[in-house]
């Protein structure tokens, strides 16, 4: 049994990967908000007579 597998530094990576994300939402979970904007429709002003 070899000590690295292919597996082991792919694990690592997911693991370290999703501990920074965690990480990163508990420190500013209000970030999420601001990447995507809540959308607003357009006005258009009444045409003149």
């Amino acid at each position: 049994m070899r000590l690295f597998k292919t597996d082991l530094p792919r694990n690592f990576a997911i693991g370290f990967a999703v501990g920074t994300a965690i990480a990163v939402w508990q420190i500013a979970p209000q970030m999420s908000g601001e990447l995507i904007p809540p959308a607003q429709a357009a006005t258009i002003a009444a045409p003149a007579q």
